[in-house]
This record gives C-alpha cells, structure tokens and sequence, in this order.
C-alpha cells in the first residue's frame, strides 16, 4: 500500500478520535498525518515523512490549538439562547397587567404577562421591564 494512502487513513483515524474527545489534539495529529502525506508525495523516506509529521503536529499544537480553545471556551458560556435573551429588554403594556393576567408588546411580539409582585398593577401604555420568564409567561416589573 502507498505510503500517502496509510497517512491518509490515519488522518482519518485521528480525526474520527477528536469526535470521542473533543479536546482539539487529537485534530491536530490528523493535520499532521497530512504533513506526513505531502512528505510522501514528495519522497519515500520514512524518516523524513515521521519528521515532517511532527514538526507539523507540533506547530498545530502550539499555534493553532490555543486559538481554537480559547474561541471555542470563552464564547460558549456567555451565549444566551432562548427566551432569556429578553429578560432585562423593555416592553409596552398592551392589556393591564396584574398577578393573574395581562399582555405586552415587545415590537412585533405579544406576550401574556404578569407582575412580579401580588400588588403591582401595569395599565395599558406603562413601560415594564421583564425581569423574568417561566414557559409562556413574561413577569414584569417597573422599569
């Protein structure tokens, strides 16, 4: 079998690997098994494609993996997906809004609201806050 070919099929392997650990090492030896292909191309010296596979594997690993992780960590735990994206946005009282009903507008949007405290009561035009949503429910406050 070619020797491009066995580098191939474990670039293959590595990257299959990095799927399991998701650890982003795993993915830079499969970027270094295909060093080790294009060495093969260009020589059938074994030592010089096992070279070229880790000098290769080793930049990835000290250049591009950082820069992975870190894109990767610090973007991921301040996402807000969902409806807790509208939780602190500003609305309009549509229907009074009290502890046991109500709606508001948020542009184009319609939401059944209620108050946050028993007391509190939004007439039609007030501005709210939303401080709060449970299912379907928007609970609102002054703003």
């Amino acid at each position: 079998m070619a020797a491009w070919l066995l580098w191939l099929i474990a670039a293959g392997l590595f990257a299959a690997g990095e799927m399991a650990s998701l650890d982003l090492v795993l993915l830079m030896f499969a970027g270094g098994a295909l060093g080790g292909m294009s060495a093969a191309f260009l020589t059938d010296s074994v030592p010089i494609q096992l070279l070229a596979f880790v000098v290769v594997s080793a930049a990835l690993l000290v250049v591009v993996r950082p820069v992975a992780k870190r894109h990767l960590v610090d973007r991921t735990p301040e996402q807000i997906d969902g409806v807790a994206v509208y939780v602190g946005r500003t609305a309009v009282v549509s229907q009074r809004v009290d502890n046991e009903s109500g709606l508001i507008r948020m542009g184009h949007d319609v939401w059944t609201a209620r108050t946050q405290l028993d007391d509190e009561v939004f007439e039609v035009g007030d501005e709210v806050r939303i401080v709060q949503i449970e299912g379907p429910i928007a609970y609102v406050g002054h703003c």
